[in-house]
């Protein structure tokens, strides 16, 4: 054996001898990382059940024709029931009415809470975080007491089954997005960027629509988008101040559920739910990206 061999065999037998051997870990921590994984798995499990089970159940629904318990899937498959939505004069009424008053409720939630929203965060005022923190009164209690109160005031204005009086219950849903979101991205936007604009003779309007505006625009996007879908969603308020004359899609669905067929009511849960689909995937890059939780960190 040759003098490099025979050291490596000196220095591979003091590896052995004197490396520390990592200690085993007890059974009792085995047993709770094992734990872990399971309730880890079956919590997952579970949510996957809650939030695919619907949606799947909603899709099988919709094209199934004749389908009795215990059957796991329907024996045929039919378009019926898209066919008796899209050709059923009610039905396609409410679905008409539903994307008129979100895009009227969207533009006229803007016009009135983005001021307020830039005012909120470029002055300080009097009863300035009361006023904030009111915006949330609308959302923290139950609606349907607002409603009832506000019925007794619209009966009076005679507001009653008209487009104004739909459209007014709409907006108390979409302030606090329309406030709270673009008031925390006006506030995000430093100072120095708009008084350097000033400096170089640009005026109030064009120092707002050339520097804040484009820079608060993803945050006005969310808000706007949220604003489209809590008045595309509304009910309660609609069915109380719009019924007769006023039926939207949510409005529709009491109705649906309690006198039509079951895949009626699926092909139409389908359809109210595709716009917030469509239109949450298209802002997601924002929603995620923190714009709606900066909305809520406003001081």
């Amino acid at each position: 054996m040759s003098a490099v061999e025979s050291e490596g065999v000196v220095l591979g037998g003091l590896r052995e001898a004197e490396l520390p051997v990592a200690p085993a870990r007890p059974p009792r921590a085995l047993m709770r990382s094992a734990m872990h994984r399971v309730v880890g798995f079956v919590f997952a499990v579970v949510l996957l059940v809650f939030m695919i089970g619907p949606i799947l159940w909603l899709g099988l629904r919709a094209f199934g024709g004749l389908w009795q318990y215990p059957q796991l899937l329907p024996k045929t498959w039919t378009l019926q029931g898209w066919h008796q939505v899209f050709h059923d004069p009610n039905l396609s009424h409410s679905m008409r009415l539903s994307f008129e008053f979100a895009p009227v409720v969207t533009v006229l939630s803007a016009a009135i809470c983005l001021p307020a929203a830039y005012a909120f965060s470029r002055y300080s005022f009097p009863g300035r975080r009361v006023l904030l923190i009111s915006l949330f009164a609308t959302n923290a209690f139950p609606k349907i007491g607002l409603y009832i109160s506000m019925a007794g005031v619209f009966y009076s204005l005679n507001l009653m089954g008209t487009f104004l009086g739909v459209v007014i219950v709409q907006l108390i849903g979409t302030i606090v997005f329309m406030t709270w979101i673009p008031a925390a991205a006006f506030s995000a936007i430093p100072r120095s960027l708009e008084e350097a604009a000033r400096d170089v003779g640009a005026g109030p309007l064009r120092v707002f629509f050339r520097v804040t505006f484009p820079l608060a625009a993803p945050a006005i996007l969310v808000a706007m988008i949220l604003t489209f879908l809590a008045s595309f969603d509304e009910a309660q308020g609609t069915f109380l101040v719009g019924i007769p004359n006023y039926i939207t899609m949510p409005t529709e669905m009491y109705t649906l559920v309690l006198n039509y067929p079951e895949q009626i009511a699926a092909v139409f849960s389908i359809l109210l739910a595709i716009p917030s689909v469509i239109l949450m995937s298209l802002a997601r890059k924002h929603v995620m990206g923190g714009k709606l939780a900066e909305g809520f960190q406003l001081r």
